[in-house]
Parts: structure tokens; C-alpha cells; sequence
């Protein structure tokens, strides 16, 4: 199957072909024909299978018969996606298909000004790409109107109602014309959610390429059981292999992908990392610097790498194991795209077993385990120190934290006991400490 046989607009099309494209993904193929036909639609693949082509081609084939020749005013298209990395993902692909057409695009998100984009949904851009929570801001002031709108999107529909976007959403939806067509894709997409899709969409199409938790079959898989307190030098020695040369490296929280990034930077190992705190323009350099290889390896958070769409990645580890299996198969999507070949490696803890054996039920197999070869499991590296946990103090017979010589209780303040400085058998000896005469015992002897 070509392009030419899918009923793309001949505008469109050679767009298509001037970005090297000659036949379609899977998703587009099956896709495109529902989207052209006026159906609404769920389309769920893989990462890396085209899902931002196989909306955006049917829906600029569309507009093309609406813009004419660009003095037709009014937006016409919304696409919604989780984060800003993804928005932005978007409108290059959007300009790129869109190249030969009278088109205006526009990007709503957070973490930027406003005016810019406000002065876009006022003057009726043809195609909106936002995140949710700027875009209802703007709205609830009065600065957008849909009220022409013809086609709306929801991309990365899963991961937006796992970050809690559901009532944003939800109130956006209730501001659109009923009369629209409305697209919803995700790479993974729970039977929870999907009953969601009622309230957004009009009898929907299932398109559905690919059995749903199966993660991509060009990834080869690999967990090392490791304890917490050397997977920065697990990491480390991994990184030894030049055939790590881009490398995606997965932390669950922002603070713990910080450290990362300055513990491989302190070894030599060019760096970067993308989470929700970094500003956006660090962002937009880490990616920048991580597509150009200019860094080695990109250390980033679940929420942010929603919006990487990189090519040629050739490992992603899971430095810290997902909570949620739906999770994982997202996760190891980033290496494998367009089916070239990927590895990925998880560190699995003793505390994340049960999560393993969730995740093996859930794709339905097994993951083989390995030892890296060279590495001393028994050491314990001293920069993992901060890791280890700290040593509780104990208390006294009264639940009090014992004083150490170098540090004193509050002076002039409550009463009741102070420990015995110098008693080191244990339990505290205590006394009573008189209690100053304050204002209220000076008042009552008057």
C-alpha cells in the first residue's frame, strides 16, 4: 500500500514525500481511511509506530477544503497532549505535512508567556496544539473560541488521565461543539479509561495494531537484580560498552534524576536530564543536546519523556522499576522505533519483585535475568552513601530525642524534662527544668 491509494490531498501527499515517506505505518494505514471517512476513532499502537501521522495526515487532508487559500479564519482543529516536549513534538510533524498548505498552527502550554498565545486563539488559528492546563486557564478567560471547531485530539490519552487531567479535560470537552469529530490515540490504553472514551466520543472506531500489552518485539529485554545502593555503579560499569551510545535513562522521581545526572557527569559521561522542574528552555536544550549527541545519555522522568520522540536510541534503562506495567511497555518503546533494534535493561530491587512478576503476567512472558560481567556485586561504592539509609535515633523512656553535646534544647522555652547530658548507658535520666515566670503568672500575682 502507498499514500497515493489512502485519499490524501495531493498537497499533503507531497509533503509526505518530501520527508522521504513512501508507504504507510500499520496505525496510518488502518487510520487514516475511518479518520478521512468522518469516524470518530481509537487508535492505539506502539510508540515509535507513526500515531502522530496517522491523525494529523486524514486531518489536514480536511482542513485543506476548509482554509482554502488561508484568508478563512477560525480554529478548526484542537490537539491536546500531556506535556510541553510532546506539544511541541507535534507542531514539527504538524508544519512538516502541513508544509504546502495556507495553514496556521499554534502551541498553548505552560512554564512560557502567554500573550503570544493568547493572541493565537483570539485571531483564530487554524490548528491549536496545547496541554490541558494552560489551555483551560486561557479559556476560562475568555480568550479562545471554538466555537468553529470541527476536529478535536487527544493524544497520549492514558498517560493525560493518569496525571490527573481528567477534570481539565473534561471541562474543555464541555466547552467544544458537540457536533465534531473527535480522535483519541495512545500507546497503551486500560479497559478503565477506554469506558471513559463514551463521554468524549460518538461511536467510535477500535483501531488497534498490535496486541495491547505487548511491548515492541524489536526490543531485547533484561532485568539485573541488584540492591539500591549499587545501581549507580551498575549504571557506571554498563556505561563502559561504546555500544551505549544513546541512552535513556528512567528515574521515578525528579530529585533522584538530578543525582543521577551529576553523578555521570562527575564520571566524564555527558549528560542531561528532563523532568517537570526544569525550565523550559532546559528542556528544550536537553533534548536538543541528547538528539545531536552532544550528550550521551538523557536522564528523565516518566511525565517528561512523554514527549520524546528520538530516533536512534540505543538503550533505555529503567533505573528505577516502574510502578505500573503499562508504564514499562511505554518505556522501552523509546529504543526499537520504526522497528529498528533496541535494548532494554531494568534494575530490579528486592522490593520491586512483586512489581516484576506483575509486569511478566502482564505482557505474558518472562524477562531474562543477567549478571554484568566484571562487576563486584559485594562492594559498596562510597559515592552511594547519600543512598544508605540514615540510622534512627532512639528515644528515651518519654519518646524524647536524647540531645548529643553538641546540641541544646530551645532556652527560655516550654517546661517539662531535660535529658542528662553525658549519660551513655542508654535510657535518659531526667529532671525537672523550672519554668520562667511568664506574662500571664506575672499578671495573676498582681
Amino acid at each position: 500500500m502507498s499514500f497515493h491509494s489512502l485519499g490524501l490531498d495531493a498537497k499533503v501527499l507531497q509533503a509526505v514525500q518530501d520527508a522521504g515517506y513512501t508507504e504507510p505505518t500499520p496505525i496510518q494505514a488502518a487510520a487514516i481511511p475511518q479518520v478521512l471517512a468522518g469516524h470518530d476513532l481509537i487508535g492505539i499502537a506502539q510508540t515509535g509506530t507513526g500515531k502522530t501521522a496517522a491523525f494529523t495526515l486524514p486531518m489536514l487532508t480536511k482542513l485543506a477544503a476548509v482554509i482554502g487559500d488561508g484568508r478563512q479564519r477560525g480554529t478548526r482543529a484542537l490537539v491536546i497532549a500531556p506535556t510541553r516536549e510532546l506539544v511541541l513534538q507535534i507542531e514539527e510533524n504538524v508544519k512538516a505535512y502541513g508544509r504546502h498548505l495556507p495553514l496556521s498552527v499554534a502551541t498553548v502550554f505552560g512554564g512560557v508567556g502567554e500573550q503570544q498565545q493568547i493572541n493565537a486563539l483570539r485571531n483564530g488559528t487554524h490548528l491549536i496544539i496545547a496541554c490541558p492546563g494552560r489551555l483551560l486557564d486561557l479559556m476560562g478567560r475568555r480568550c479562545a473560541d471554538f466555537s468553529q471547531l470541527q476536529y478535536l485530539v487527544l493524544d497520549e490519552a492514558d498517560r493525560m488521565l493518569d496525571m490527573g487531567f481528567l477534570p481539565s479535560i473534561r471541562q474543555v470537552v464541555r466547552s467544544l461543539p458537540q457536533k465534531r469529530q473527535t480522535l483519541l490515540f495512545s500507546a497503551t490504553l486500560s479497559k478503565e479509561i477506554e469506558v471513559l472514551t463514551h463521554e468524549f466520543q460518538r461511536a467510535p472506531k477500535l483501531v488497534q495494531i498490535g496486541r495491547r500489552a505487548n511491548p515492541a518485539e524489536t526490543v531485547t529485554q533484561f532485568v539485573y537484580e541488584i540492591s539500591k545502593n549499587l545501581k549507580p555503579a551498575l549504571l557506571l560499569h554498563l556505561l563502559r560498552d561504546p555500544g551505549m551510545d544513546m541512552v535513556l535513562v528512567f528515574s521515578r522521581m525528579k530529585h533522584s534524576a538530578d543525582r543521577i545526572a551529576r553523578g555521570l557527569e562527575q564520571k566524564g559521561i555527558r549528560t542531561a536530564a528532563l523532568h517537570s522542574n526544569r525550565s523550559q528552555n532546559q528542556r528544550l536544550k536537553a533534548l536538543k543536546d541528547f538528539k545531536s549527541g552532544a550528550v550521551r545519555v538523557l536522564v528523565a522522568t516518566d511525565i517528561a519523556a512523554r514527549g520524546i520522540d528520538v530516533d536512534g536510541i540505543s538503550h533505555v534503562v529503567n533505573y528505577d522499576f516502574p510502578m505500573h506495567a503499562e508504564d514499562y511497555v511505554h518505556r522501552i518503546g523509546r529504543t526499537g522505533r520504526a522497528h529498528a533494534v533496541g535494548d532494554a535493561i531494568s534494575f530490579v530491587t528486592p522490593e520491586d519483585q512483586g512489581e516484576l512478576r506483575a509486569l511478566e503476567r502482564f505482557i505474558g512472558r518472562g524477562i531474562v535475568r543477567k549478571k554484568a560481567e566484571g562487576f563486584n556485586y559485594a562492594a559498596v561504592p562510597p559515592q552511594v552513601a547519600e543512598d544508605r539509609p540514615r540510622p534512627q535515633q532512639s528515644r528515651g523512656p518519654q519518646g524524647h530525642r536524647p540531645f548529643s553535646s553538641q546540641s541544646r534544647p530551645p532556652q527560655g522555652g516550654g517546661g517539662g524534662s531535660r535529658p542528662v547530658s553525658g549519660n551513655r548507658e542508654g535510657g535518659n535520666e531526667h529532671r525537672p527544668v523550672a519554668r520562667p515566670a511568664g506574662r500571664f503568672q506575672r499578671f495573676r500575682s498582681r
